[in-house]
Parts: C-alpha cells; structure tokens; sequence
C-alpha cells in the first residue's frame, strides 16, 4: 500500500498548468480510465528546431471564452495511435512538457507526456490520464477541486 503522505489528492476534476508553455491555468478532467494525458489544441504543425521536432500550435485554455487562445511550443517526442472511449482511433502528436498540479507557484510539477487533439466537444479542454498521475497521485472521485481554484482564471493570462 502506498503511503498517503507521499500523493497529492485529488478530485476528479482539479486546475493544472503548464508553466514552461504559458499556460497558467487549465481546467482538467482526472481520469483513471485514460491510459494517456490529453490536451486540447488546434493548429497543431511540427518543424525541426536544432534538429528535434518541435509542435507549434494554439490552446484556448477555457471553452468559454473562445477568444482566449494561447500560442504555445513544445518538443515532440513521439506520434502515437490513440484510441478515444468512443471508439475512434486517431495519430497524435505527443509533446514532453512540465506539468504542475494546481495553479499555484509552489505546487508540485515533474515532466509528463501530453497527446494534442481537438476535444471542442467535450467539457473540458484536458484530459490528466494515469500515466501523468502514477506514483504520485490519489483520486477521490466525490471531490473536485482540491486544489483550489484561480478567482478568475482568465485573468491569469494578462
């Protein structure tokens, strides 16, 4: 049994974020079911910068507020197949980025894999699956937001 002390717990939906790319705060759906971690994101496009892949491409953090929407950058380390629970199987790019759990300063972050894809039709513009999760994290699905919340997250991005 692993000791509680050592995961942070959280609920099944939490804010995170993606400081190196400038993303201060993201509204993330926890899902233990999800082998991969997925973002939402459009314009994807892949050029080599000192030789490696790097994906270019927008982010609009809040559904919301479609007309917020984030140039970000990040290195490419893999295409996969990804299968979504629907059924549909799509190529993605995978990018290599430090994630934080929580939007504040001194919260816990570490280096995760994230897929890009479209989700304008699901309800939240990430998915945090248990490969970014294990080892470090506890789920309480009756919880949300145990983290805290950003007063206005939007702000955050001024």
């Amino acid at each position: 049994m692993p000791d509680v002390t050592e995961h942070s717990i959280v609920g099944w939906r939490e804010w995170v974020a993606f400081p190196e790319i400038g993303l201060p705060a993201v509204r993330a759906k926890v899902d233990t079911g999800a082998k991969t971690t997925a973002l939402h994101a459009h314009d994807v496009s892949v050029e080599r910068k000192g030789g490696a892949p790097w994906a270019t491409f927008m982010v609009h953090p809040f559904f919301r507020h479609e007309k917020l929407s984030v140039e970000c950058e990040a290195p490419v380390v893999d295409d996969r197949e990804v299968t979504s629970s629907s059924g549909h199987t799509e190529t993605r790019v995978v990018i290599g980025v430090t994630f934080r759990l929580g939007v504040k300063s001194d919260a816990s972050e570490w280096p995760i894999e994230a897929t890009l894809t479209d989700r304008r039709g699901m309800r939240f513009p990430m998915l945090l699956g248990r490969e970014a999760m294990a080892g470090r994290v506890l789920v309480d699905s009756g919880a949300s937001f145990l983290l805290g919340s950003p007063d206005r997250p939007s702000a955050l991005y001024r």
